[in-house]
């Protein structure tokens, strides 16, 4: 029948059009500004139409969302120790070059040390790839889930923006933190493991030229 794919498509916006309300009615008084009621509207079950009340809600991001870098601290006695060891491998591999770092020294001999003295990123360049992530070796930097970052002047952040502490990142990537979590872990006994052996080799070595 001429015209009948037009009906079968108002018929699909009626549809949708009603189940906004059906789904309003059933979700009446925890719809809004509940956690509930915003993971369910950004589920695969909602039906109808709807909008978002930004910014009084906000759709969960995935586990997998990345933003602007951040630098991870571990609480050591109360003291915040950066896993950054400023090795520059994050600024080599960043495709617009946003990263800067400079390295501190050893205030007796002068020489490099192990962790950043400053570490800029200029989030007005930086494309999100993940990279710098991706590549580091010490598990220091991160991709945060902050978007809300706008301002009306130039956003570059320094090396006290960008610490987090390790328990914020487990807290937005608990999947990721738990798998990092076991390789160190199974890293550091494989190290270990290492150790007692040439420890126990060399123990030997020392009894039998004793005996």
């Amino acid at each position: 029948m001429y015209g009948k794919g037009i009906l079968k498509g108002l018929g699909v916006t009626a549809k949708r059009f009603i189940n906004t309300y059906l789904d309003d009615i059933r979700w009446l008084g925890k719809r809004y500004y509940t956690a509930e009621g915003i993971k369910h509207r950004s589920s695969k079950d909602a039906n109808g139409i709807f909008t978002i009340q930004y910014p009084e809600e906000k759709l969960p991001v995935p586990e997998e969302f990345r933003y602007i870098p951040f630098l991870v601290y571990d609480e050591v006695d109360g003291e915040k120790v950066n896993r950054c060891t400023a090795c520059g491998i994050c600024a080599k591999v960043c495709p617009p070059q946003c990263i800067w770092i400079e390295r501190a020294s050893d205030p007796v001999t002068g020489r490099p040390a192990a962790h950043p003295v400053a570490f800029t990123i200029d989030a007005d360049i930086c494309m999100n790839c993940g990279l710098c992530a991706e590549f580091c070796p010490f598990d220091s930097i991160k991709m945060d889930h902050d978007y809300e970052l706008a301002s009306y002047g130039r956003t570059v952040y320094h090396l006290d923006d960008l610490m987090k502490p390790a328990s914020y990142y487990d807290e937005i990537r608990p999947i990721n933190n738990a798998k990092e979590v076991a390789l160190r872990k199974e890293a550091e006994e494989a190290k270990a493991a290492k150790k007692a052996a040439r420890e126990a080799k060399a123990a030997a070595k020392a009894a039998q030229k004793a005996g």
